[in-house]
């Protein structure tokens, strides 16, 4: 994969990237993998694309981050009670990973999940991490819903142990560019966040 200009001459990290942030974080993001110019690129999910841009901007909001924005890992971002993490750790070919992909990538989100023992709310980033977090929770026979669970921005499904998970359109350029996903809406989504996590 070539890079484009604007990223000419530099060393790309290209390895499977971890999950970040807060490890006592009662916020838990489930996306869908690294950007192949963004975390791909920068060795940190999020980091250095516009999907990031958007995200971080609608974490600092919420209070769930120190800073609006994060162009390199050492740019002095902090997660605050929420962690970062994916159902893909590498950037699957133009941006569509196979089932088996995503299986073999599996056992690290089940893992976090068992490492992440004070999450109470979950952002699914787009379907693929929404589906991802149900995966895991039934893997790792958690108690179900308490209603059949409905992908939609912003809606909660609820489960009998009292964790919320919270459906969110992937801040993805083919979601913000069309205006499917607007800057107000993604921010709900924290803020939505937010007061569960101070009403728990």
């Amino acid at each position: 994969m070539k890079p484009p200009p604007r990223y000419a001459g530099q060393r790309y990290w290209a390895r499977p990237l971890p999950g970040f942030g807060d490890a006592r974080a009662r916020l838990l993001l489930v996306g869908l993998a690294p950007a192949a110019h963004g975390g791909n690129r920068t060795g940190r999910m999020f980091t250095g694309d516009r999907s990031g841009d958007w995200l971080f901007d609608a974490l600092h909001h919420a209070g769930f981050a120190n800073q609006a924005t994060s162009v390199r890992p050492d740019d002095g971002l902090r997660l605050r009670d929420a962690y970062i993490t994916a159902a893909l750790r590498c950037a699957p070919p133009l941006n569509k990973p196979l089932p088996d992909e995503i299986e073999r990538c599996e056992p690290y989100l089940i893992e976090e999940l068992r490492r992440l023992d004070r999450v109470r709310v979950v952002v699914g980033l787009g379907r693929i991490g929404w589906q991802a977090y149900l995966r895991t929770r039934k893997r790792l026979g958690l108690p179900r819903p308490t209603a059949p669970p409905r992908f939609g921005h912003g809606v909660a499904t609820r489960f009998v142990d009292g964790m919320t998970l919270l459906a969110c359109y992937h801040p993805s350029q083919q979601n913000t560019f069309t205006g499917k996903l607007t800057r107000p809406m993604l921010r709900g989504v924290f803020t939505q966040a937010r007061r569960l996590l101070e009403g728990a």
